[in-house]
């Protein structure tokens, strides 16, 4: 097919590469926004076509309420993607992105548009979901207090009360989207799939990580990075360099 990607507010394309081979879409973090992946972007290209997903309540999308539900984050991801543009398109999300990542992954297996891997990031397999949080009814102070603690942003961010203001609706909205999500029983991927983690994570314990392997019938690699739950941060290029060596870039 030749459609194009039907971006509108849900794709961001910081380094357009519409000659490139394979397209990776990442998905964000809770809290998180489409520019988190623009380094990933701009190392990538040319070789890939990098599209971040933007998700509704933060940056250019403020005055959007933050989606409910897991599932409406992947209704406007694959809804953005249009059809199928004949590239092989892999998949990459960190922390609550690897678990949009993996329902959008069954989504398009489903679809016949299987992707040609799943990245999943920090975060523990469907079989271990759940580590008895309740952040989205947290008070103000103790969500901010257990974000802080991932040390995933500028800790300056909280000591700014009118970006308080601006970050914690979409925060709450997406830890409530996280914390409500129930997997299926039997979902399985036919894809292979790449976990990342640190072996340091405080809610990513090395041994949830490496239950990925049972949610795909396809062969699974679990690497193990030093740092904590945003270990990317300082690993990008380490990173980058697994992405490069399983889309053959």
């Amino acid at each position: 097919m030749t459609s194009a990607v039907n971006s509108g507010v849900w794709i961001r394309r910081y380094r357009p590469a519409p000659e490139a081979a394979v397209r990776l879409l990442c998905l964000p973090h809770a809290g998180g926004s489409a520019s988190y992946y623009l380094p990933v972007a701009q190392a990538l290209a040319p070789d890939a076509d990098v599209l971040a997903a933007q998700y509704p309540g933060r940056q250019d999308r403020y005055a959007e309420p933050p989606a409910e539900s897991i599932a409406e984050l992947v209704e406007g991801v694959v809804g953005a993607l249009g059809e199928d543009d004949g590239r092989p398109l892999a998949v990459f999300g960190h922390s609550m992105g690897a678990v949009v990542a993996n329902e959008l992954a069954l989504r398009l297996e489903a679809a016949g548009r299987a992707p040609v891997r799943l990245f999943v990031s920090g975060r523990r397999a469907p079989s271990t979901q759940g580590d008895g949080r309740k952040l989205h009814r947290a008070s103000d102070a103790d969500l901010i207090e257990a974000v802080r603690r991932l040390d995933g942003t500028d800790g300056l961010v909280f000591e700014d009360e009118e970006l308080v203001r601006l970050v914690l609706p979409a925060l709450r909205g997406d830890y409530r989207a996280l914390e409500t999500y129930e997997p299926r029983p039997g979902d399985r991927l036919a894809c292979p799939v790449t976990v990342l983690t640190g072996d340091a994570d405080p809610v990513t314990p090395v041994a949830y990580a490496r239950a990925w392997a049972d949610h795909t019938d396809g062969p699974t690699e679990v690497c193990v990075f030093p740092g904590g739950h945003f270990y990317l941060n300082d690993r990008a290029g380490e990173v980058v360099d697994v992405v490069r060596r399983h889309l053959g870039l």
